[in-house]
């Protein structure tokens, strides 16, 4: 059985100066600043811990109470201006989460699938989100999502600050992947990898009739 621990936080230095000790708190509320963009993604709580056996593409987390859970995961709707999209807007229903970019061929080679896994299993409760990554131009994957017909939201992240609700173990290098939530939103299965509808809804299928 898998078992997740929490990080440790908060450990005293013995022989910290009063000096150091202010030091270090301005350089923490700076790092925190600096990382709160009201405009972004915040992170916290997640238990779940990115684990690939032998370096596969394809992981499944069973059972289901071996799964974590991701952390907060929040940002501006990429097609809806003032708008913020989170994944707590989704409580109790599975949720597929897909990273992508309009400048990834292999995310446009996807696309079609995605949203055909998404609108066969929406009336079981499922809901698809993706996280758009490394695209300055907020404008191009806009078209993206008119062009290939996409219905489903997306956060618009190009600095992908809202990774960080992935975990530090996470492969934040490998576009696209996918994450599958199950109704409690613990992780139950991630492809590092482009996807065809064959291979993901058996998987979405199968942890919307848990």
């Amino acid at each position: 059985m898998t078992r997740f621990f929490p990080a440790r936080v908060g450990a005293r230095r013995q022989g910290t100066t009063p000096t150091a000790a202010i030091g270090s708190i301005l350089a923490v509320v700076l790092l925190i600043s600096g990382c709160s963009d009201g405009a972004q993604a915040a992170s916290t709580g997640g238990s779940f811990d990115f684990v690939a056996p032998g370096g596969r593409t394809d992981i499944v987390y069973d059972p289901p109470e071996t799964r974590g859970t991701i952390g907060e995961l929040a940002g501006p709707d990429l097609m809806e201006e003032g708008k913020t999209t989170a994944l707590s807007d989704y409580d109790g229903k599975v949720v597929v989460i897909n990273l992508w970019g309009q400048w990834c061929g292999p995310c446009r080679g996807e696309a079609d699938d995605l949203e055909e896994v998404y609108e066969t299993t929406r009336e079981r409760g499922v809901q698809f989100l993706g996280l758009n990554v490394r695209d300055p131009q907020k404008d191009k994957a806009q078209d993206f999502v008119v062009d290939n017909d996409v219905s489903y939201p997306s956060i618009y992240d190009p600095s992908m600050r809202t990774l960080i609700a992935l975990g530090g173990n996470y492969p934040t290098s490998v576009i696209p992947s996918t994450l599958v939530l199950d109704r409690q939103h613990r992780v139950a299965a991630v492809f590092m990898r482009a996807l065809l509808t064959d291979d993901l809804l058996p998987v979405v299928e199968r942890i919307a009739a848990e």
